[in-house]
C-alpha cells in the first residue's frame, strides 16, 4: 500500500495544475483529459500495477424522514478505490508456490456521517503449496450457494445498509478476516474456511434507514436503544464453514456445513436495556445448478437446515427457532438480450407450537410457520451492451411487502459510467422486513471513473 497514498496524491495535483501552454492555434486541453493523463502518469510511477475506481453517490429521499440522522439523504459520498495484487520473486520458493499479496481498499468521504474512513475490503496472501491445494489468509470476501440476492447456505457476513441505500451490489457482501483453504481432486472439489474472529451482519441502526425496533414496538431511527453484544474472542467463538462440490454431467452439486453464529442479532438478553446478542448456529445444506430439461435454461435447487442452538426445541420466543429453508430458481434468456430470473424461497418454522405457547398475551404479532418470498429479475442490455436497464422485485405474499429496485447503468466511455435507480418498499405490517422500512423509499444516483 505504499503507492497508494502517492497515488492519491499525485492525481489531485494533476486535475490541479493547468496543462503546459499549447501553440495559439490549437485549443487547450479539457481538464478531465489532463486529469486521465495525470492518473496514468501516477500509475507508472508506482513499481506494481493498480487499478480502482472513483465515485460520487447521491441518494435522496423525496419524502423525508425525521427519524433518521439526514432527513433528506440516505446517501452522500465521494469513493476512491485503490486494487493491487503483488507477486514476490524473492526469495525463489515464492513465486514456485504461487505467492500473491492482495489490496482493496476504499477511502470514503461520506456526506451523511459527516465523517472521513478507510475500508480494507481484501488484505490477504495466498499461495499454492501443492498442485492441488490453494491457501488464502487475511481480508477477504467469502461466498457460495446458488441464489440470486437471496442465502440461505451462504452465511458470511452482509452489509444490508449498503444494498438497502443505493451502494453498488458489490458492497452487499462485507470481508471476513479468515483462512480458506481450497483442495481439488478429479472426484470432488472442497473448501474450508476458518473465521477466527466474528464479523456480524451490518445492522440497520436507524442512522440511514428507520426500522421496526422490537423492545420499543414501533419505527424507530436514531432514537433506537438497541445495543448489539457481540460474542467473545476466544477459541470457544472460532466459526467454521464448508462446502464439498463437483459437476456430474452439465449439472453442479454442493453441500455445504457451518458452525458459528448468526449473522444477525435475533437473540433478546435484557429487553428493558435493549440488549441483544447473536445465537449461535449450526446449518447444513446443498444445492443443485443445471439446465432444464425441455424448458431451456437453468434451473437451481437449495436447502438448508438451521439449528439455533440457543433455543434447539423453540420454546423461547425471544431466540430465533430452528428452520428449514428451500429455495427453487430459474433463468432463461428469452430474446436477445434479454434475461429473465425468477426465484421461489420459503423458510419454515419447526415447532411452531412450542413457539405459540411460550408467545407471552400481548405480544405485537405472531410469526407464521412458513414465510415465503418470491423474486423476479428482468435485465435488458442495450446500445451494442453498452447500458443495462434492469428491474429486481422481492415480494412476500404471507408478509405482504415488497421491496423493488429499478435501476439503468449506462457505460458513457470505457472509463466513465454513470447508474440511477431507486429502493422503493411497501408492506402491510410495520414488523415485517420490507415493511418496516416503507418510510425510507429512495431515489439514488452514481457517477464512477474507473482506472
Amino acid at each position: 500500500m505504499r503507492g497508494a497514498l502517492p497515488l492519491v496524491a499525485l492525481c489531485a495535483a494533476a486535475a490541479a495544475v493547468p496543462a503546459a501552454a499549447d501553440p495559439p492555434e490549437q485549443a487547450p486541453r479539457p481538464a478531465l483529459e489532463r486529469a486521465r493523463d495525470g492518473v496514468e502518469e501516477a500509475r507508472r510511477l508506482i513499481p506494481f500495477e493498480i487499478h480502482g475506481f472513483s465515485e460520487g453517490a447521491l441518494g435522496w429521499l423525496p419524502d423525508r424522514n425525521r427519524l433518521i440522522r439526514n432527513h433528506s439523504f440516505n446517501l452522500m459520498e465521494g469513493r476512491v478505490q485503490l486494487q493491487t495484487t503483488y507477486r514476490p520473486e524473492h526469495p525463489a520458493f515464492l513465486p514456485d508456490y504461487g505467492t500473491a499479496l492482495a489490496v482493496k481498499t476504499d477511502f470514503v468521504g461520506d456526506g451523511v456521517e459527516e465523517r472521513f474512513r478507510v475500508e480494507f475490503r481484501e488484505l490477504n496472501a495466498r499461495f499454492t503449496p501443492l498442485h492441488w491445494l490453494d491457501v488464502k489468509a487475511g481480508r477477504q470476501i467469502l461466498t457460495w450457494g446458488t441464489g440470486d440476492l437471496i442465502f440461505l447456505n451462504d452465511l458470511f457476513p452482509k452489509d444490508w445498509v449498503s444494498f438497502f441505500v443505493g451502494r453498488d451490489d458489490e458492497y452487499l457482501k462485507r470481508p471476513s478476516d479468515a483462512l480458506r483453504v481450497s483442495a481439488f481432486s478429479g472426484a470432488a472439489n472442497a473448501d474450508f474456511v476458518l473465521i477466527p474472529f466474528f464479523t456480524p451482519d451490518n445492522p440497520i441502526r436507524g442512522e440511514r434507514l428507520s426500522f421496526y425496533d422490537p423492545l420499543l414496538g414501533r419505527i424507530a431511527g436514531e432514537d433506537s436503544v438497541l445495543h448489539f453484544n457481540r460474542p467473545p474472542r476466544t477459541m470457544d467463538t472460532m466459526e467454521y464453514a464448508g462446502r464439498i462440490y463437483r459437476s456430474v454431467g452439465s449439472y453442479e452439486l454442493a453441500a455445504y456445513g457451518f458452525k458459528g453464529f448468526y449473522k444477525q442479532a435475533l437473540g433478546v438478553d435484557d429487553p428493558a436495556a435493549g440488549d441483544l446478542f447473536y445465537p449461535r448456529l449450526t446449518a447444513a445444506g446443498a444445492s443443485a445448478r443445471g439446465p432444464v430439461p425441455a424448458a431451456g435454461g437453468i434451473g437451481t435447487v437449495e436447502f438448508s437446515w438451521y439449528n439455533s442452538e440457543d433455543n434447539r426445541r423453540g420454546r423461547d420466543p425471544s431466540v430465533e427457532p430452528p428452520q428449514l429453508r428451500y429455495l427453487a430458481g430459474y433463468e432463461r434468456d428469452l430474446w436477445t438480450d434479454f434475461t429473465l430470473g425468477l426465484q421461489y424461497y420459503v423458510e419454515q418454522m419447526l415447532d411452531r407450537a412450542a413457539y405459540r405457547e411460550a408467545l407471552p398475551d400481548g405480544a405485537p404479532y405472531s410469526r407464521d410457520e412458513f414465510r415465503q418470498l418470491l423474486t423476479f429479475r428482468l435485465t435488458q442490455r442495450l446500445f451494442s451492451q453498452n447500458a443495462t436497464a434492469s428491474l429486481f422485485v422481492f415480494f412476500s405474499p404471507t408478509d405482504a411487502d415488497f421491496h423493488l429496485r429499478p435501476r439503468f447503468g449506462w457505460n458513457l466511455t470505457d472509463r466513465w459510467n454513470v447508474t440511477v435507480g431507486a429502493d422503493l418498499f411497501g408492506g402491510r405490517h410495520p414488523y415485517t422486513m420490507f415493511g418496516q422500512l416503507k418510510d425510507d423509499n429512495a431515489l439514488y444516483a452514481r457517477l464512477r471513473y474507473s482506472f
